[in-house]
């Protein structure tokens, strides 16, 4: 069976490769994959946080979908297929017997290709949601970091009225020229009343959608321009509260100028089709605590899918983690000062030991204040949201700047974390969300800010544990609220410090060095 053939390969290969990054579960990862291809079923994998950092376990897979006698479509992003291309396939077709031929593209190439193809997630969701016959249904797929798959298909589902497109509307009506520039001149003043916040958009509210509702109605929709056509498609739904979109606009004040956005709330019933058309080997890293992965299997419309979670290395991946238990909740006005001087000690602490720290603040204002007195202090050693830092820098940064560059960024020996990253009923789109699942009688908390908390730490911890350094954690949310305990087990392999000095970072580098 292929499952045996696999494994005997690979293990072959793994014990020929010196220094080959070690990871304990290749074989079984590589078996599972296997066994997926050979019985066409569904499987999603979550190899965990570290692992999925670093991407050792992209080897098991691709020497199953290299083995596998027929075809296999790959959906990784373009970094991702470059490291597959350049390093992981030649190496392993040295030692594999295979000689499949590999294309990348957007779309299949022919009827009759045996071969493997990796597609970007961009291309391979838009013929999927179009159901365009680019990619032939039952092919296996195995799509690769899906801890942003929600984020990619609800990207690709957004509709957008740019302001060109205003242009547009007024050359295909001629005649209601006019009509349209009225409209979007009073579009304009009402968005524009909304006061500013640091996420630069808003909820559209019931007077702009009544006047966009009167804007289709004077026009005959044979004519709608595309954009305009799906935006309107999306719009209708409106009346609909089960699966009501979002709606939201983003505004540039200093060009006067504003776009208009849609996208669904509700993903399971959009993409439940696509995973009946092939067998899919979904791979993430730490999607959630529970090896069943229910809630993301449940907002992705996942149901019959084989699961497996690969347990942490407990002794080569714990980190030290700092709670202080005294500090005011984030809510507090006593919380910014307190935070400060914290952060402030835990850099004084750690200033003579080598290696960079990065201090993450999800709070737009407060990330720009704690900045400009950290650099007032420590000078061209802080920077925010750059890549280019001193050896022991400090990088203050938001969780979104961290998560895109933290793999060319090298592991900080500090990670202070001044907040949970739950997001915030403060963003619009954070706030409409929560709306639909309140209409629902949903438990929003539950459902959706805690999930996503608890994987962006996750996530953002996965550095430090490659040198088992310190993670300071100034919420005190996590010791005084009932959910803290989840938190803090999510957070595990780790050791709790319960006092913080200087030798506690010097022993850091001490074990790197040895």
């Amino acid at each position: 069976m292929i499952e045996a053939e696999v494994h005997l390969s690979l293990h072959n290969f793994l014990r020929s490769q010196d220094g080959f990054p070690s990871w304990p579960h290749h074989l079984t990862m590589a078996r599972l994959v296997a066994r997926a291809l050979r019985l066409g079923r569904s499987a999603l994998i979550q190899v965990g946080a570290v692992c999925g950092h670093q991407g050792r376990y992209r080897t098991s897979f691709i020497a199953s979908a290299l083995m596998w006698h027929g075809s296999v479509i790959i959906v990784t992003t373009e970094t991702v297929q470059q490291r597959l291309l350049k390093v992981e396939i030649p190496r392993l077709q040295q030692w594999l017997p295979a000689n499949k031929p590999i294309r990348t593209g957007d779309a299949w190439p022919s009827p009759d290709f045996q071969g493997l193809l990796l597609t970007s997630p961009q291309a391979w969701l838009k013929a999927q949601l179009a159901n365009n016959n680019q990619f032939p249904a039952n092919i296996p797929t195995i799509i690769d970091g899906v801890d942003d798959l929600e984020d990619w298909v609800r990207s690709e589902l957004t509709q957008s009225i740019e302001p060109h497109d205003w242009d547009q509307l007024m050359l295909a009506y001629p005649y209601q020229a006019e009509t349209i520039r009225e409209v979007r001149v009073e579009l304009t003043y009402k968005l524009f009343q909304h006061p500013e916040n640091p996420y630069h958009c808003y909820l559209i509210s019931q007077p702009e959608i009544e006047i966009l509702q009167d804007l289709y109605l004077a026009l005959d929709k044979n004519y709608l321009p595309d954009a305009w056509r799906d935006f309107w498609q999306q719009f209708q739904q409106l009346e609909n509260s089960s699966c009501s979109p979002l709606f939201w606009s983003t505004i540039a004040r200093r060009q006067g100028l504003f776009s208009l956005h849609s996208a669904p709330i509700e993903l399971s019933k959009i993409l439940a089709p696509i995973w009946q058309r092939q067998p899919v080997v979904l791979i993430g890293s730490a999607l959630e605590p529970e090896t069943e992965a229910s809630l993301f299997r449940q907002r992705l419309g996942l149901e019959d899918v084989t699961c497996l979670k690969f347990a942490p290395d407990n002794q080569g991946e714990a980190i030290q983690l700092y709670v202080p238990y005294k500090l005011p909740l984030p809510n507090t006005p006593e919380f910014e000062p307190a935070l400060i001087h914290q952060v402030r000690t835990l850099v004084c602490l750690s200033a003579t030991a080598p290696g960079m720290t990065v201090i993450l603040v999800g709070d737009v204002p407060l990330k720009g204040k704690v900045g400009a007195i950290l650099a007032s202090e420590f000078g061209s050693r802080v920077q925010v949201e750059k890549t280019c830092l001193d050896e022991n820098g400090i990088l203050i940064s938001g969780w979104e700047f961290w998560r895109s560059h933290q793999g060319v960024l090298p592991a900080p020996r500090l990670l202070i974390i001044a907040t949970l990253p739950l997001p915030s009923l403060e963003n619009p789109l954070v706030a409409g969300r929560v709306a639909h699942y309140k209409r629902s009688h949903q438990d929003w908390f539950r459902l959706y800010l805690l999930p996503t908390a608890m994987n962006e730490l996750q996530r953002a911890i996965a550095p430090v544990r490659e040198t088992q350094g310190i993670v300071a954690l100034l919420d005190s949310r996590v010791v005084n609220r009932s959910y803290g305990s989840q938190i803090l087990s999510s957070l595990s392999p780790l050791a709790r410090l319960n006092y913080l000095d200087p030798s506690l970072f010097s022993s850091v580098h001490e074990d790197d060095s040895a």
